[in-house]
């Protein structure tokens, strides 16, 4: 028995020795870190008269796994989505292979946050803000990234070889993905991107900058691409010791597709979460938001977000009507939950009103009506 216990030591101590070899870098084990989250939603839509005598609906959301991995100096960032088939089933968020020169610079090849206005949100409520929803917030597409941040300036330059690519070949690109990009019958391809961001203050709470965005889109009937570019400004106020944050932008754009000689020039199709729908081929949007963080002390509550986000959207098309949205809410943090509550007002917003397939291109011409959708979204991040 005692021969048995001394072997077994033996053999132990030997493990411990070989794990701790002086040859063995840290950097050469293999690291792997599994996150995600499981929410559930709530809401009332105005518009809707059968919701209203249903007193609202509450259902699933979203199921999601994150993953993140390094070795040997290459590293690996994915978040997969699972919302109910209405809503696109499955797809990828994003994805990429990362490598760091340095402590100030790094590359990520993949489905990476396209580098465009404040990042990561332009807004913070859980409906994001009206840039979100014409692919100019939290966008992600498949390229090449490189990222330079000395902690007073940052620069980011990127390629995107396409969107999100999930069907290849001359076919529509489908709906079913996260971010909003181009759809229908046109392809986004070749884009360039460039942002400059400076800090300034004692702490760096302040940071302002200037973001540039260029492309092709080509479409499949005339086969032929057209142009896209955009321009922003933005400054975000987001102090350290401080419960409240600010973020100010404004941005223009213009699209001109190549479109078949009897087709509409003035509008193009965008599509996320399963569905399309129409948006202006000019514009200027304008968000403002700010948002105080209440710390609170107790068994389950640790702390409360108040917000207001608002957004305008100046279609530059003649006859088309403007388009706005306003968000006050609250984030309730308890343990590993965040419950966003929500009052999501919208005036021709395809996703706060009746409005769907046309509400961000000619929207409803003197008959246009504010709706209200009150959301609770309650998640669980692991």
């Amino acid at each position: 028995m005692h021969k048995t216990l001394l072997l077994l030591t033996a053999f132990l101590t030997s493990l411990t020795c070989f794990a701790q070899a002086p040859d063995e870098k840290p950097e050469d084990k293999p690291t792997l870190t599994i996150g995600g989250a499981l929410r559930f939603n709530y809401n009332l839509s105005t518009w809707k008269k059968d919701q209203l005598e249903r007193g609202g609906d509450f259902g699933y959301d979203l199921f999601r796994i994150n993953v993140q991995s390094a070795y040997k100096g290459i590293k690996l960032n994915a978040e997969y989505r699972l919302y109910s088939q209405g809503f696109g089933g499955g797809f990828l968020k994003q994805g990429w292979f990362e490598h760091d020169f340095s402590d100030v610079s790094q590359i990520q090849v993949g489905l990476n946050q396209v580098p465009f206005g404040i990042q990561q949100y332009n807004s913070h409520n859980w409906f994001f803000n009206l840039t979100y929803y014409i692919g100019f917030e939290d966008d992600h597409d498949m390229g090449v990234k490189y990222i330079h941040d000395t902690g007073l300036w940052q620069w980011q330059a990127a390629y995107y070889k396409s969107a999100e690519e999930f069907v290849f070949g001359s076919s529509e690109a489908s709906p079913n993905r996260y971010s909003y990009d181009i759809t229908g019958r046109n392809k986004e391809n070749n884009q360039l991107n460039l942002k400059v961001l400076r800090r300034g203050g004692e702490d760096r709470e302040h940071e302002l900058g200037a973001s540039v965005q260029g492309g092709l889109i080509y479409n499949l009937d005339t086969e032929m691409n057209g142009t896209r570019h955009a321009e922003a400004l933005h400054y975000e106020y987001k102090p350290i010791d401080s419960p409240w944050n600010v973020k100010l932008q404004a941005m223009r754009y213009r699209i001109n597709p190549k479109y078949a000689a009897d087709n509409d020039l003035d509008f193009i199709e965008m599509g996320a979460y399963g569905a399309n729908y129409n948006v202006a081929t000019k514009g200027e949007v304008y968000t403002a938001g700010v948002s105080y963080h209440v710390p609170i002390e107790s068994r389950l509550l640790q702390g409360i977000t108040l917000y207001d986000n608002y957004g305008y959207y100046n279609k530059r098309v003649s006859g088309f009507e403007d388009s706005q949205m306003n968000v006050l809410g609250a984030l309730f943090t308890a343990g590993s939950m965040y419950i966003y509550t929500d009052a999501a007002f919208g005036y021709n917003q395809p996703w706060l009103g009746p409005q769907w397939q046309n509400g961000f291109a000619s929207g409803t011409p003197g008959d246009t009506d504010w709706h209200l959708r009150f959301n609770i979204n309650m998640g669980y991040y692991f």
